[in-house]
């Protein structure tokens, strides 16, 4: 029918409701019109009755979100998606000469019998698609990072008939998190053609530095590492950890039998600002690569402890556990304000704890009840004192109170339905690496998280937020966001949609009683963070850079109502102790710039930016980063064998090496095979949501007025 093979309507409430609904209307609407004053012809009367008719029958569609289904199957040729890794990894040697096998592989794919069904793909940094023709002469293998994750995006496969994934690579991640489970929820094989040579060398290597971020000056704070050794164990070392080229402490370590040694540090700052740290171990003869014993961090020292006020419209048991969530921090100083009437709250001195935070927990706040008076004050440390906030929006959440804070919301609230869904959180597998979640990634604890009262309505996410989770229904992933962040013109917000989230806390406690914790305090620490230049920031991609690769710069720019300026000259001084280079940013829009430029000599970097505005300077901003310390590509040379046969395990494909070229092609051929040429292309369109509909309701019942107008009735 009219080219779809399937027509469906679905809507969110009873088709036999819906049914007497429009029922009663054409009833109501014929008995309005059974007779007029002054009477008017018969066909009059039936056509005001059947504008009358409509308009209600417009009311009711929109009240009931129709959602319109379309389906049809259209002709599209399976393919294969090669992706060829371009990294500098591939130029490491160990034996198996990489970019020889890479270039043979691919120049056999290119002249087998199934050439014409795959799409070539380079990765490292970003993922670039290489076209048709001379593959092998597109590959530089210089690229400065991994990243799988980007691999598994969704808008690569758009109006293709995707088969399979072939992933030439040595399997090693450098940037982006692990994409194992994202490529398990596409469902699409992946053979994974294994390069370089598996077998562990004799060597000594840092893994694994945990520390926080940001910590505060005077207050001791752990930092711990681990130390692998293969091949040396028995063997006396010194560890140290040094602040610039300052020794802080050193520890003498034997190395364990089992190749694994943990080791602790302690660093108590002394003052606040960006700190450069090292953790370094000695050299040992006979090493495979000396590259990966330092390993260099960034940590941002703070002066005071964070005053974190939590209100809530009521007592709960949201309050209660995200309360005690966050005294588990030492650098965090929480008070709390209880509302139990329009302007009461069961603490006292609730003005002078408003105005002292630095962060405010609004949970299930504002309510109904809540007075216009007490909101102000709210409203007016996150309008004009741009404090962050985090929001629990449930159903006893007031909507209009909201819209006046509106602008600073991470989601746009134009309705809630009034009922509750038992949703579980769906992570969206793009932001693992979001620092309120990436601290908790145990996908398996997350996945098995208790479900939540989850409150539906007419919810969207702002385009500058952040979804952090989805919501699954009777385990069926719907795209509607329950966890949402956003950092826009220096203005940090976190949002929780729904209520009963403590019982991620106790349902979960023999499993990971720290996740819970942990999330809160992410949360409360990522809002904290604060640049000093609100108008005015520029910052790198990264800290670390490896000679030769290109320094992303990017910036932001506003005037003192934070309205973006994108008519500003922004320019760059990059200093080392022996060097000093120009950049100018261009500017992309909507406030913001970027540049590019690449530094052939390792050092510390210093950066000034000043930004202009008829050639004048308007603000000034400042950082650091480094080059030629760390090249991450060149610190792990052995190809992760492990994680290229889970990745083709879980997803139903297979590993190969690159030498059996005709099994490869054979495996590509069988998962074509397996894929029908023809394609099912859903489309949806929320009918209610259309703007349309509202002018349609107004234009009829207009219509209706203008008749009985011109025919005197009242």
């Amino acid at each position: 029918m009219f080219g779809y093979d399937k027509i469906e309507v679905s809507l969110s409430f009873s088709w036999i409701v819906f049914t007497i609904l429009i029922i009663a209307a054409l009833a109501y609407s014929i008995f309005v019109y059974r007779f007029t004053l002054p009477p008017v012809s018969e066909l009059k009367r039936w056509i005001l009755t059947l504008f009358r008719f409509l308009a209600l029958s417009v009311l009711i569609i929109v009240f009931f979100e129709p959602v319109l289904s379309l389906e049809r199957k259209v002709k599209v040729e399976p393919v294969n998606l090669v992706f060829v890794d371009n990294s500098k990894s591939m130029q490491i040697s160990d034996g198996t000469k990489r970019t020889g096998t890479i270039l043979a592989l691919v120049d056999a794919l290119e002249n087998s019998e199934i050439s014409s069904k795959f799409i070539y793909y380079s990765f490292g940094n970003n993922v670039k698609e290489l076209g048709e023709n001379k593959i092998s002469d597109k590959l530089k293998f210089n690229e400065s990072a991994t990243n799988f994750s980007k691999l598994f995006n969704p808008d690569l496969l758009s109006n293709k008939n995707v088969a399979s994934f072939t992933i030439i690579s040595d399997g090693v991640i450098t940037d982006g998190a692990s994409p194992v489970y994202s490529a398990e929820k596409l469902g699409i094989p992946v053979i994974a053609v294994a390069i370089g040579d598996s077998s562990r060398k004799k060597d000594l290597s840092i893994k694994n530095v945990l520390f926080n971020e940001y910590v505060y000056a005077e207050t001791p704070t752990h930092i711990s590492a681990t130390i692998l050794n293969n091949g040396f164990e028995g063997q006396i070392i010194n560890a140290g950890l040094y602040d610039s080229n300052t020794l802080i402490e050193q520890q003498t370590i034997r190395l364990d039998e089992s190749g694994v040694n943990s080791i602790n540090f302690t660093y108590t700052p002394q003052q606040s600002g960006e700190k450069k740290l090292f953790i370094r171990i000695n050299n040992l003869v006979g090493e495979s690569t000396k590259a990966n014993n330092v390993y260099p961090f960034y940590l941002n020292v703070r002066s005071n402890k964070i005053k974190i006020l939590l209100i809530s419209g009521s007592p709960s048991a949201d309050l209660s556990f995200i309360k005690n969530a966050l005294q588990r921090e030492n650098n965090f100083q929480v008070n709390t304000l209880t509302q139990v009437s329009s302007s009461n709250f069961i603490e006292i001195n609730p003005n002078q704890k408003i105005d002292s935070a630095d962060v405010i927990f609004l949970l299930s706040f504002p309510n109904r009840q809540t007075s216009q008076e007490i909101f102000n004050q709210i409203k007016e440390k996150i309008l004009n004192k741009n404090t962050p906030f985090f929001l629990m929006i449930d159903n006893s959440t007031d909507i209009s109170k909201l819209q006046q804070i509106s602008n600073e919301l991470p989601i746009t609230v134009k309705s809630l339905r009034g009922d509750y869904l038992n949703a579980q959180l769906d992570l969206n597998t793009d932001e693992l690496s979001n620092p309120v979640i990436s601290s908790n990634i145990n996908l398996n604890d997350w996945n098995n998280l208790p479900p939540i009262l989850y409150s539906s309505g007419d919810i969207s996410v702002k385009a500058e937020s952040k979804v952090l989770s989805f919501i699954k229904v009777d385990n069926n992933r719907i795209k509607q966001p329950l966890i949402v962040s956003r950092n826009f013109a220096s203005k940090r917000s976190v949002c929780f949609i729904g209520k009963d989230f403590w019982k991620w806390k106790l349902q979960t406690a023999t499993k990971n009683i720290q996740l819970y914790d942990n999330l809160i305090i992410n949360a409360a620490k990522w809002l904290s963070v604060t640049d000093e230049q609100k108008q005015f920031s520029v910052k790198t991609h990264r800290k670390f850079y490896a000679a030769g690769d290109d320094i992303e710069f990017i910036a932001e720019l506003y005037d003192e109502a934070l309205n973006p300026i994108n008519e500003s000259e922004i320019n760059l001084k990059v200093k080392s102790a022996n060097d000093e280079q120009d950049i100018t940013l261009t500017s992309l829009g909507n406030g913001l710039y970027e540049g590019k430029m690449k530094l052939l000599k390792s050092g510390d970097y210093l950066f000034i930016a000043e930004a202009k505005l008829n050639g004048k300077v308007y603000k000034k901003d400042s950082g650091r980063f480094n080059v030629g310390d760390i090249d991450i590509e060149l610190i792990d040379t052995r190809m992760n064998y492990e994680f290229l046969n889970e990745l083709a395990n879980r997803t139903g494909g297979a590993l190969i090496f690159p030498q059996e070229t005709d099994l490869i092609v054979n495996k590509i051929k069988e998962s074509i095979n397996k894929v029908s040429d023809e394609k099912i292309v859903e489309s949806q369109f929320r009918l209610w949501s259309s703007e349309w509909m509202l002018v349609i309701a107004i234009l009829l019942f207009s219509i209706e007025w203008f008749i009985r107008k011109q025919s005197g009735m009242l």
